[in-house]
């Protein structure tokens, strides 16, 4: 069956020129965007509850966008000024880029992974005796802490916000020829909102082997992967199997 209607389980890209927008362009469907997951903040007195005193880290590890949000709300509610000496260890340099919504760049001591977590372990051996505070959600993948705990490193975890499944129940009556989903949590939430949902002509793209493993427990057929050697990108596998359902 060929594909006209595509619903990514994500916010809409906010850069003009997106590969959505090329895909879109070249292959004439349309492409809408809704997050099946959002994001909540906890409450300073929750953080507390949780035994961490901001004032006794020397480093923070941030993750993501929302781990940076979320560390800078946490210190404002309690009313602490973070120090120009704190590190930052940056997983990505898109994050160290969005940290400087908060701080001076220039100012600061960043320190930058090339892009996964794993990147950043060269730079953790050069600042071992650092007191490191990991602003997370409540869902956190076992390579972090898993990595942290073989290099012997003076951590805390600290759960600053909560992955939050959306309500999608306006979406009931409404069908779309594929489903895109980049995480586990956007398969549970599928199923949350609709507990009888049978999948059908409905193809199904998911994201890394974790959002894979998901939507098999789940009994979904998968239809689209990404990545692989062939299409490293969502929009490259969409694009693959899109020419070749919609030429027949």
């Amino acid at each position: 069956m060929k594909v006209k209607t595509i619903l990514v389980s994500q916010p809409e890209p906010k850069m003009e020129n997106s590969p959505y927008s090329r895909l879109i362009e070249k292959e004439h469907v349309r492409v809408d965007f809704r997050p099946f997951i959002h994001v909540e903040g906890v409450e300073a007195k929750l953080v507390r509850q949780q035994k961490i005193d901001l004032k006794d880290f020397t480093a923070i590890i941030l993750t993501s966008r929302n781990s940076v949000d979320h560390f800078f709300r946490i210190a404002e509610e309690m009313r602490f000024k973070v120090p120009d000496s704190m590190k930052y260890f940056c997983q990505s340099e898109a994050v160290a880029y969005y940290l400087q919504k908060y701080v001076v760049y220039r100012k600061r001591k960043i320190y930058v992974g090339k892009r996964n977590f794993i990147d950043l372990k060269s730079l953790f051996k050069k600042y071992k005796d650092e007191k490191f505070l990991l602003p997370s959600s409540d869902v956190l993948k076992n390579l972090v802490p898993d990595t942290l705990n073989e290099m012997n490193l003076n951590w805390k975890r600290g759960i600053f916000y909560r992955t939050v499944i959306s309500d999608l129940s306006d979406l009931r009556n409404v069908y779309y020829d594929v489903l895109v989903f980049f995480s586990p949590s956007g398969i549970e939430s599928l199923l949350k909102n609709f507990p009888d949902f049978e999948q059908n002509d409905t193809r199904i793209a998911v994201f890394g082997n974790s959002t894979v493993a998901a939507a098999t427990d789940a009994g979904l057929r998968i239809d689209i992967q990404a990545p692989t050697p062939e299409t490293p990108s969502m929009t490259m596998a969409l694009q693959k199997y899109i020419t070749s359902v919609n030429k027949k």
